[in-house]
C-alpha cells in the first residue's frame, strides 16, 4: 500500500473515503466539524439520532455526505476526550483501518493524525499511525492455496497533518514508521514460517539478503568454524539435530566515527525446540517454531535501523540451531564447557536457550560493545509472572533498564523491570560444575537471567524475555513482531544522544490546526 502525507481541508478531498473522529460526548473533531458545517449539519444530525455515540473504536460509514467531494465519510469513536491518550489514539487508528478493509474504498485520507495527543508531536503521530496500519494489514498466507478475498487492502492511504509547515516532520514520521513496520513484518514472517522452511540456514540467508540490500557486513559461521572457535555450549544444543547450526553476525557502521564502540543485539535462534532429551509435551509443540522469535526480532530491528540510516554502529548476533532428541544429543547430567571457560552442568535439556546465548554473549566481547541487549523466548516462568502484556526486562545497569523501559512506553511495546539480585544466583549452584543450567521452579525467569548475567560482565547488558509477548495463540495465532518497536526506539534514542540531540520524547504539539487551502487529489 502507498502512503502519503498531506495538509488540506477534508471537504476538498476527492477521494473514496475521508476518516474523521467523534468523541464520546458527541463532540466532533476539528476535521469532522468542517465536514459537518459544509454538509449543513448532516453529520451532527446522524449523531443526534444515536447511530454514533463516540465509543472508542466504534466506526460508522456514511455515504454521499452533502456538498463533500468524497464518496464516503468514516466516523471513528475516540472515547472520552479527557481520557484520549496515546493508547486511545492507536486504538482509533487500528479500528479505522480494520473498517476500511471491509469497504471497497481503494484510497482514503485520515484526519485522525491531526488529533492532539498530550506530549506527542506530528512526527510521532504519523509514525505510530503508519506502524499500526501496517500491523493491521499484515497477512501471512504464503502457504494457502487460496487467498482470503474478504479483506481488501486499500491502494493508497494519505495521512493528514495540521499545517504545511508540518509536512517535513510528517515525512520523517512516515519514513520511521515504514522502517519499523518493515522490521516488524520481517520478524513476523520469520516467526510464522514453518520450521521445515525457517532453518538456521534460512536465517543465515535472510541475513545475507538484508546485508546485500542495505550494504551491511555479514559473516556466517558453520559447524567446523564454531568448533574451532570453541562455542561448545552452543554446539551441545545443536548436537541432536541433523541440521547444521549457524552463528550469524551482521554489522552496520552508521556512526560518523567508524571506531565508535557499537551497540550489540543478540537473538536466540532456536528454529525448533522439541526440548531435546527432556522432551516437551506433544500438545502445542507446533508453537515451538516461535522459539526463534528473539532472532527474528533482532534481525527486524537491525533492518529497521539500517533502513533509517541511524548514525550508530550496530552488531547483531544470532546463534541458530534446532534442539532435537537423538542418540548423540546432550543429556541431563552432562557437563559442558562454554566459550568463556565456565563449565555448566546440564540438568534439563529444555533449558537450552541460555546455553546458546551464553556463548553468543561471550562472542560479543570481540566487538568491544558499549551495550549488549539479548532477546529470547527464554522461559515459561516469565509468562506466568507477566502474562502476555509485558516483556521481562533484566539488566546489570539500572540506567540501561530505564532507557529500555522508556523506549517501550513511547511505542506501546512495554517491558517490566525484574530483579537480578545476587541472592537468586545461589539457585544455580552445582556440586560438579561452575553452575547448573537451571535453578529450580521458584523464580525461573529470574534465575535464567542470572545465568546469562555470568557471561555479560564485560559490558552494560540487558536481557529481554519475550516468551509471553513474541507470539499469540488461539484464533489470532501468529508472531507479534515484538520487541522490534522497543529496540528501534532505543537505538534511535542512543543515536540522538550520540548526536547531542534531545531524545525525541514528550515534545508538545501545537493546538487546533487552521484550515489550509489545498487542491484535492
Amino acid at each position: 500500500m502507498e502512503f502519503n502525507i498531506k495538509s488540506g481541508s477534508p471537504e476538498k478531498q476527492r477521494v473514496a473515503c475521508v476518516i474523521v473522529g467523534v468523541y464520546e460526548s458527541r463532540k466532533l473533531t476539528f476535521a469532522a466539524d468542517l465536514l459537518d458545517r459544509i454538509s449543513n449539519g448532516f453529520i451532527s444530525d446522524v449523531i443526534r439520532r444515536g447511530d454514533m455515540e463516540g465509543k472508542l473504536g466504534s466506526t460508522l460509514l456514511l455515504h454521499s455526505v452533502p456538498h463533500t467531494l468524497c464518496d464516503r465519510v468514516m466516523l471513528v469513536g475516540l472515547g472520552k476526550e479527557r481520557d484520549f491518550r496515546a493508547k486511545e489514539y492507536r486504538e482509533a487508528v487500528r479500528s479505522s483501518v480494520r473498517s476500511l478493509t471491509q469497504t471497497s474504498a481503494t484510497e482514503a485520507v485520515s484526519y485522525l493524525t491531526e488529533l492532539t495527543v498530550k506530549k506527542h508531536d506530528v512526527e510521532w503521530m504519523i509514525e505510530q499511525a503508519t506502524v499500526v496500519t501496517l500491523d493491521v494489514l499484515y497477512r501471512f498466507d504464503r502457504f494457502k492455496s487460496k487467498q482470503d478475498d474478504s479483506v481488501r487492502e486499500p491502494r493508497k492511504l494519505t495521512l493528514a497533518v495540521p499545517r504545511r509547515s508540518d509536512l517535513a516532520d510528517g515525512e520523517k514520521g512516515l519514513l520511521r514508521g515504514l522502517a519499523i513496520g518493515n522490521g516488524m513484518k520481517l520478524a513476523k514472517d520469520l516467526g510464522n514460517l514453518p520450521p521445515n522452511v525457517c532453518t538456521p540456514s534460512y536465517l543465515a540467508e535472510e541475513a545475507e539478503r538484508i546485508a546485500a540490500e542495505f550494504g551491511a557486513g555479514v559473516e556466517i559461521y558453520g559447524q567446523r568454524q564454531l568448533e574451532e572457535l570453541g562455542l561448545h555450549s552452543f554446539l551441545s544444543v545443536a548436537r541432536g539435530s541433523v541440521v547444521e547450526p549457524k552463528l550469524i553476525v551482521l554489522q552496520y557502521q552508521g556512526a560518523k566515527d567508524k571506531n565508535d564502540r557499537p551497540l550489540a543485539l543478540v537473538g536466540k535462534g532456536i528454529t525448533f525446540d522439541s526440548g531435546g532429551i527432556s522432551l516437551k509435551p506433544g500438545e502445542g509443540m507446533d508453537e515451538m517454531k516461535y522459539d526463534m522469535c528473539g532472532a527474528a526480532s533482532v534481525l527486524g530491528a537491525f533492518r529497521a535501523a539500517v533502513e533509517m540510516k541511524l548514525p550508530i554502529n550496530l552488531v547483531t548476533i544470532v546463534p541458530a540451531c534446532e534442539n532435537m532428541p537423538a542418540g548423540n544429543a546432550v543429556k541431563p547430567g552432562d557437563i559442558i564447557t562454554s566459550l568463556s571457560g565456565q563449565t555448566i552442568e546440564v540438568l534439563n535439556t529444555d533449558a537450552e536457550g541460555r546455553l546458546i546465548l551464553c556463548d553468543a554473549l561471550t562472542f560479543a566481547e570481540r566487538f568491544n560493545p558499549q551495550t549488549v541487549i539479548d532477546v529470547a523466548t527464554l522461559t515459561g516462568a516469565c509468562v506466568i509472572a507477566l502474562g502476555h502484556i509485558a516483556t521481562g526486562l533484566y539488566s546489570n545497569q539500572d540506567s540501561l533498564a530505564r532507557e529500555l523501559l522508556a523506549a517501550g512506553e513511547e511505542v506501546a511495546d512495554r517491558a517490566w523491570h525484574m530483579p537480578l539480585w545476587d541472592e537468586y544466583q545461589e539457585q544455580l549452584k552445582s556440586p560438579f560444575a561452575d553452575m547448573a543450567n537451571i535453578g529450580g521452579r521458584p523464580g525461573g525467569s529470574i534465575t535464567a537471567a542470572c545465568f546469562l548475567s555470568r557471561f555479560a560482565k564485560a559490558y552494560d547488558w540487558a536481557h529481554l524475555d519475550i516468551a509471553g509477548t513474541a507470539w499469540k495463540s488461539g484464533k489470532d495465532k501468529g508472531a507479534t513482531g515484538r520487541p522490534v518497536p522497543l529496540l528501534v526506539q532505543f537505538l534511535q534514542d542512543r543515536a540522538d544522544i550520540a548526536l547531542g540531540n534531545v531524545v525525541r520524547r514528550g515534545r508538545p504539539r501545537r493546538e487546533s490546526p487552521e484550515v489550509v487551502e489545498d487542491d484535492a487529489d
